[in-house]
């Protein structure tokens, strides 16, 4: 099992998303973008916005980018979806009483 490393592309990125491109026959992405790395090398690229992913074809990678899809969807959600989960815990926590004794 190898350690996988998702995050936020930065500026620093661009030469690794251009050799992965080539590789993937395919342009880098513009924009934002998320990568997948093990052992400091990087395996895949999802962009944030359109296009599709680009990833290393001499690696096993399809779950790699199911990875990366699964993290942008989560990225991609609203914050009122986000909330959903605090806001039912907070149904479930017992409100001090009012009562007077």
């Amino acid at each position: 099992m190898t350690d996988i490393t998702v995050r936020h592309a930065v500026a620093s990125d661009r030469s690794e998303l251009e050799r992965l491109a080539i590789l993937d026959s395919a342009k880098p992405p513009r924009g934002a973008a998320l990568v997948a790395e093990a052992d400091s090398r990087m395996l895949a690229a999802l962009p944030l916005g359109s296009g599709r992913p680009i990833a290393d074809p001499f690696e096993p990678t399809a779950e790699v980018v199911a990875l990366l899809e699964l993290r942008a969807g989560q990225l991609a959600a609203t914050p009122e979806r986000r909330g959903w989960s605090r806001r039912a815990l907070s149904l479930l926590r017992p409100r001090p009483s009012h009562a007077r004794a």
